[in-house]
């Protein structure tokens, strides 16, 4: 028996059971899971935000582009109707009807030197 105590001494007892080294493990694991769903969370957020941003950017892109096209219509149907009014032709044509002028004669006419 005296033999069955030495060895008795050499074996590792067992410690008692608190539950702490448990429950610390799981906060452990509880706060990297929080963390982790954070970062995702802001992750999705700057994404979601930055794809309605671009979506927003294209949309005043297209109308501005639309209103450049309709600048350059407007501009070529301006250049069209200041050619057209500067027309010698038409010019003469609004002197005489709607002025009342007519073209000088010969009489009229006097060289200046």
């Amino acid at each position: 028996m005296a033999q069955s105590r030495a060895e008795y001494g050499k074996v590792a007892a067992p410690r008692p059971f608190s539950g702490a080294e448990l429950f610390s493990g799981k906060l452990d694991g509880f706060r990297f899971v929080m963390i982790c769903m954070i970062l995702l969370t802001i992750v999705s957020v700057f994404h979601v935000w930055s794809r309605f941003r671009i979506v927003e950017l294209n949309l005043q892109l297209s109308d501005a582009s639309r209103q450049i096209r309709e600048a350059e219509q407007e501009q070529k149907r301006l250049k069209l109707e200041a050619a057209s009014l500067r027309n010698p032709g038409r010019v003469e044509t609004i002197a005489k009807q709607e002025l009342g002028m007519a073209l000088p004669t010969e009489q009229q006419i006097i060289l200046v030197k």
